[in-house]
C-alpha cells in the first residue's frame, strides 16, 4: 500500500511539475530567413477558406502574380481560414479545397503562417493545428500565439479571439471549441505576459504584431473593445510598427492619432461586404475598401512599403515607412 502510495505521489510531482513547465514556457519561436540583400516581401490575406467562391479564386490569382513580382518568402494568413465552421477533422476535405487547390501559383509555395480566427474556433481547433497538416501541404505552420524572426523584423502572432467577450457571454446558436483556452482569464493573462516580454527581448528594428481581429477599423465590426482595454497599451508601450489584422472583410489602413501604429487590415481573402463603413471613427483613417483583395509588405533594415491591391491586381493604396537603425544602447 506504502509503495502504491509513494508512485501516485510521485506521478502527482511528475504532472505538477510538467504543469509549472507549460505555465511558464515563453511563446514558441520561429525563424524565416531574409534575402541575400537583406530584404523580406510578404503578402497577406484574411478572411479567405471559400473553396474557392466569392472570387476566393480570383484574389488568389493576382496574389501569385504579385508574389512572382515581388519575389515574396512567405505568406501570413490573419485567421477565419475555414468557412463556416473551421475545419471538422485533420482529415477534413476543405484543407485541400480551400487552401492546397487554391493557391497553386508556384510564387505562393512558400511558408504560410497562419492565425486562428472566430469562424476556426466553430470548428475542431486542434484540427487545424495539427502537424499532419503539414504533410498534407508542407507550407501550412498555424499557431494559436507564436513569434516569427527574420532579422530586420519580428512578427508576433496573437490569438485575438479568446480575448472578445461575446462568444463566451452570448454565442448564439455557434459552438465554440474552447479546448486549450480555459480557464480563460489564466489564459489571456499568460498570453499577454509572455507577448510582453518576447516584445521586450526583441532587438529587430521592425516589430509586427498580427491578430484576426482589429484594434481600430471602421467596417463591419469596427473596433475590438477587448483588445483597446488589454491588448494596445502593451503594443504602445514596445512602440511597435504595425498591427495587422483581418475580420472586417475590407482592406484598411488606419494611422494611430497617439503613437506611431499603422493599423492595417486586410481581410478581403473572399467574401466583401459592401457600402458597411462607420462614417463617424474616421480618426486617422489612410485608406478604406470594401471589397476583396490583399496586402503586401517589402522591408528592409530602415525602409519598408505597404501595398493593397484588388482582385484585379490593381494598385489601391500604398504607403512608405521609414526609421533610423534599432539600438539597444
Amino acid at each position: 500500500m506504502a509503495g502504491l502510495w509513494n508512485h501516485s505521489l510521485q506521478w502527482v510531482l511528475a504532472c505538477f511539475s510538467f504543469c509549472i513547465i507549460s505555465i511558464s514556457a515563453e511563446l514558441q519561436r520561429f525563424e524565416h530567413p531574409i534575402k541575400a540583400n537583406g530584404s523580406l516581401s510578404l503578402l497577406v490575406i484574411g478572411d479567405w477558406g471559400r473553396r474557392g467562391h466569392y472570387n476566393q479564386s480570383l484574389v488568389a490569382d493576382q496574389m501569385g502574380r504579385i508574389g512572382e513580382k515581388l519575389n515574396i518568402d512567405l505568406v501570413v494568413s490573419t485567421g477565419d481560414n475555414f468557412y463556416e465552421n473551421g475545419l471538422t477533422s485533420k482529415h477534413d476535405p476543405s484543407f485541400k479545397k480551400s487552401f492546397a487547390k487554391i493557391y497553386t501559383a508556384k510564387s505562393l509555395q512558400k511558408q504560410w503562417y497562419s492565425v486562428l480566427g472566430n469562424h476556426d474556433y466553430r470548428g475542431n481547433v486542434e484540427a487545424q493545428l495539427n502537424p499532419i497538416l503539414k504533410k498534407i501541404d508542407r507550407r501550412w505552420h498555424c499557431l494559436r500565439s507564436f513569434v516569427l524572426s527574420s532579422g530586420i523584423v519580428d512578427f508576433f502572432f496573437v490569438d485575438t479571439t479568446p480575448f472578445v467577450d461575446k462568444y463566451f457571454l452570448s454565442p448564439g446558436h455557434h459552438t465554440y471549441d474552447w479546448r486549450g483556452v480555459l480557464p480563460r482569464n489564466e489564459y489571456l493573462a499568460k498570453l499577454l505576459k509572455d507577448l510582453d516580454l518576447a516584445l521586450t527581448a526583441s532587438t529587430a528594428n521592425w516589430k509586427i504584431v498580427i491578430g484576426h481581429h482589429p484594434i481600430r477599423s471602421i467596417g463591419h465590426h469596427g473596433d475590438t473593445a477587448e483588445l483597446m482595454v488589454r491588448l494596445l497599451p502593451i503594443l504602445e508601450a514596445h512602440d511597435i510598427d504595425m498591427y495587422i489584422n483581418g475580420h472586417d472583410h475590407c482592406l484598411e489602413h488606419i494611422s494611430s492619432t497617439r503613437r506611431k501604429i499603422q493599423f492595417l487590415t486586410s481581410g478581403g481573402g473572399s467574401k466583401a461586404w459592401n457600402g458597411d463603413i462607420d462614417q463617424l471613427n474616421q480618426d486617422g483613417l489612410k485608406f478604406y475598401y470594401d471589397g476583396q483583395g490583399f496586402m503586401s509588405a517589402e522591408l528592409t533594415q530602415t525602409e519598408a512599403r505597404i501595398v493593397f491591391y484588388d482582385i484585379f491586381g490593381k494598385v489601391l493604396h500604398n504607403s512608405d515607412l521609414s526609421k533610423e537603425l534599432y539600438s539597444t544602447m
